[in-house]
């Protein structure tokens, strides 16, 4: 069954991990999709894999903090695929690992460029497109942070506590337009990145993910897809009366 036919995706940092898994899924279920990053070799091959595959998949570089960008790459993607029903703003950065009195001003702003600013940025420029076919679905990529602390990443978990409320708020704001906007909070995914962070420490990869395997009742870290299936649930009609919800994926972690 295709559960997003015919719908038009925008995903932001579709290039790795939990954005290239969206992408791909969403594409399999029958949307066309816009995949951004700044990541353009490997962005670009996400869309190729798409096409391959028999989806409808075309790539734009995108820096989600820069406006022009955002405004110009939307206007982009509405003229390719004439229109954008769905938007998953997933790109996100971790930022400076240490204590609040010893993160640098600039530091901070780098994250809430990025974490922050650029799901405004996305919302604010995809909401006249979606209010154009009267309907549309926005999920923002938050964290488990974005519940709970964990004394690190202190700009990394401010950054996630704004997305929940940000998405609570834009529900209320544009449910009378049939715009739908709920937040996302995974646990540890075992993505590129993190298999890196494990390849690179020094208790070795194995005890690294055992671990990170601990932390969750589930007796594992998840994988992009788990992400993945989320999202397409709330971009898809099965969750047409969900909004301003938070769909928690992460194995158990917050239930402690």
């Amino acid at each position: 069954m295709k559960r997003v036919e015919n719908k038009v995706a925008v995903v932001t940092g579709g290039a790795f991990g939990i954005g290239k898994a969206i992408s791909l899924l969403l594409a399999e279920e029958g949307a066309k999709v816009a995949v951004t990053d700044i990541a353009d070799d490997e962005g670009q091959r996400v869309a190729e894999e798409i096409e391959r595959s028999g989806g409808i998949a075309k790539y734009w570089h995108l820096d989600t903090s820069v406006e022009s960008d955002v405004e110009n790459v939307f206007a982009g993607v509405a003229d390719v695929f004439g229109a954008i029903d769905v938007l998953v703003n997933n790109a996100g950065i971790a930022g400076a690992n240490r204590p609040t009195h010893e993160v640098t001003r600039e530091e901070w702003e780098k994250v809430i460029n990025v974490n922050v600013t650029g799901v405004f940025l996305c919302t604010k420029y995809v909401v006249p497109y979606m209010m154009r076919v009267g309907r549309g679905s926005i999920v923002n990529l938050s964290s488990i942070y974005g519940l709970v602390g964990a004394a690190d990443l202190p700009p990394y978990h401010a950054s996630k506590g704004a997305v929940r409320l940000m998405s609570k708020n834009d529900a209320l704001q544009y449910a009378r337009d049939n715009i739908r906007v709920n937040s996302v909070h995974p646990g540890f995914i075992w993505t590129p990145l993190v298999e890196q962070l494990a390849e690179d420490s020094p208790d070795g990869a194995t005890a690294f993910r055992a671990h990170l395997d601990s932390k969750h009742p589930i007796g594992h870290v998840g994988e992009p897809d788990d992400i993945a299936y989320g999202v397409l649930y709330l971009a898809s009609e099965e969750s047409k009366f969900i909004t301003g919800s938070e769909l928690v994926i992460d194995g158990g972690y917050t239930a402690q």
